[in-house]
């Protein structure tokens, strides 16, 4: 068992997201989702070098890839942010934040959905939150849809959030039977996440670097002129 599901949505989840200005019963829920398929909601930070870090197993390489091809076009969200993260230790240790740092995994775990272009979701449509996964936050093809939901279904009680309970009310029986005849995998092969710029096309002047240096501080950058090794750290900043 991992860390107890409303603590983690109430002092958590929907904090970072409110935080964010992304906030809705739905987001709430393919979050918690996501955290209860990767990582059984925290039983697991780090599973080995196949697997990525934290409650949401994010990869080292997805999390270079928020910062260098999907943040670096809002400096105003990344700076929020990276006001998320640890002072020192994020510019020493920049991935270990997805393992000790429950907030700012929550807001990488947020932008891998957003910067595929998933901006919200109904809360009681859970098919589409395990094809959500599966497309845009899964990194292999050894977990299913039904993987997901079955997570979704043992760990998440929804029924003991007063806040959302007239969203769960309306999902009855016939409902959750539904729910397995939607369950068709659309793509079988590994679907690492890939960041992209979805969404309205931003203005010229938010394609030019963020002026907040220590996203520079992230291992490897794609630019070839700055690529570093992997197992190299970033220089800390005094």
């Amino acid at each position: 068992m991992g860390i107890c599901i409303d603590e983690l949505r109430l002092l958590v989840v929907r904090p970072t997201l409110k935080q964010l200005r992304a906030w809705s019963p739905g987001m709430e829920a393919l979050l918690l989702g996501t955290a209860a398929q990767e990582s059984e909601l925290g039983f697991h930070l780090k599973q080995g070098s196949r697997h990525g870090m934290g409650i949401f197993q994010i990869s080292p390489s997805t999390h270079r890839q928020i910062w260098d091809k999907y943040l670096i076009n809002f400096p105003a969200l990344a700076s929020k942010v990276r006001g998320l993260a640890s002072q020192r230790d994020f510019l020493q240790h920049p991935h270990a934040e997805l393992a000790t740092n429950l907030r700012y995994a929550t807001a990488i775990a947020w932008l891998v959905y957003r910067s595929a272009g998933v901006e919200n979701v109904e809360y009681s449509d859970l098919p589409r939150m395990a094809k959500l996964w599966k497309k845009h936050f899964h990194h292999g093809p050894s977990a299913s849809l039904r993987d997901f939901v079955d997570s979704y279904r043992k760990l998440i009680n929804v029924m003991e959030n007063p806040t959302l309970q007239n969203e769960a009310a309306a999902v009855d029986t016939a409902a959750a039977n539904k729910t397995d005849t939607l369950l068709t995998e659309d793509d079988t092969t590994d679907c690492a996440p890939q960041c992209t710029t979805a969404g309205k096309p931003q203005p010229a002047s938010l394609h030019a670097p963020s002026p907040d240096p220590l996203r520079e501080h992230l291992p490897e950058s794609r630019n070839p002129h700055t690529a570093q090794s992997n197992a190299r750290p970033p220089s800390a900043r005094v």
